[in-house]
């Protein structure tokens, strides 16, 4: 069965030829360092939560990052690539330590005990699409209230940026519904440059808006992907994209379209579908599942 991540959907919103890029091209992108500190401090709050409860304070979670830092180099080499010298690495596990002080302004995670943390979720819809996704924390009260909570290490967006960090969170609200038959009781986004959090109440009429909304843009993929017609759609974003030099918008050229891709429209759906969702990662390190957008 075709499906489809998160980030993915919000590629072809944002660009079309976006998404080709990275689902059907699969172009690579070198990550950011300000991507990479996003996986870092995720990493972090992801194994803040390992500790007793009484142990997750500031200094704790600050003294996480260091081994977190090898966690991760140890595990993809090139990390480390990003940074000139031992000066640079350690102003830059300096500036995750800063973002984890936002997280604890914000939160006591001394009176929380998430359910579960980096958890892969998915569900099916109208028996056509598998929906699938990484939520960063899901907490489930003594009722079964759920609460989706998203870290962003960026500060508050302005309202068309937001708009797309909320899409996300829907989503997820939407694979919970589905999955488990209970929608969830909050959506929480933790802006920790900022120390601010925002939170959002879904309801299920508007959740079924929601999975119209994503079968219709999942029937415009597989329509783009037959026709192998992938159109830019320039913006402010384009600032921060990775593609420039291949985009008609810029005076480039896309490369070849693969001919792997088939040209039937049920096929050319599944391709697509499964080369972009693999979960929340597979454009980058996590906590950056949006490259294109700003620094965050």
């Amino acid at each position: 069965m075709p499906s489809l991540s998160p980030s993915r959907a919000a590629d072809f919103k944002t660009c079309p030829l976006l998404f080709r890029f990275r689902t059907i091209d699969r172009l690579p992108e070198r990550p950011t360092p300000e991507q990479v500190r996003g996986t870092l401090v995720h990493a972090v709050l992801e194994h803040l939560f390992d500790l007793p409860a009484d142990a997750r304070t500031p200094a704790a979670a600050a003294g996480l990052v260091a081994p977190r830092w090898a966690a991760l180099t140890a595990e993809e080499p090139e990390l480390a690539e990003l940074f000139a010298d031992e000066a640079a690495v350690a102003a830059f596990l300096d500036s995750a330590r800063e973002l984890l002080g936002g997280y604890f302004a914000v939160e006591d995670p001394r009176r929380l005990e998430p359910a579960e943390r980096e958890a892969l979720v998915s569900a099916v819809v109208a028996d056509a699409l598998l929906l699938r996704g990484y939520v960063d924390r899901l907490d489930i009260a003594p009722d079964g209230a759920m609460r989706v909570v998203d870290y962003k290490t960026g500060g508050a967006p302005r309202e068309a940026f937001e708009a797309r960090a909320l899409f996300q969170l829907k989503f997820y609200a939407l694979v919970l519904w589905r999955a488990r038959g209970a929608v969830p009781r909050a959506l929480r986004l933790l802006y920790l440059k900022d120390a601010e959090a925002c939170d959002y109440q879904p309801d299920a009429e508007e959740l079924t808006r929601f999975e119209r909304t994503l079968l219709a843009l999942w029937g415009a993929i597989a329509r783009a992907t037959a026709d192998r017609d992938f159109r830019p759609t320039p913006s402010r974003l384009c600032d921060w994209c990775h593609h420039q030099s291949r985009c008609p918008a810029f005076g480039g050229t896309p490369p070849p379209f693969p001919q792997l891709v088939p040209l039937s429209r049920t096929g050319a759906a599944a391709v697509a579908a499964d080369a972009g969702a693999g979960g929340s990662q597979p454009d980058g390190p996590r906590g950056a599942t949006n490259p294109v957008a700003p620094p965050r």
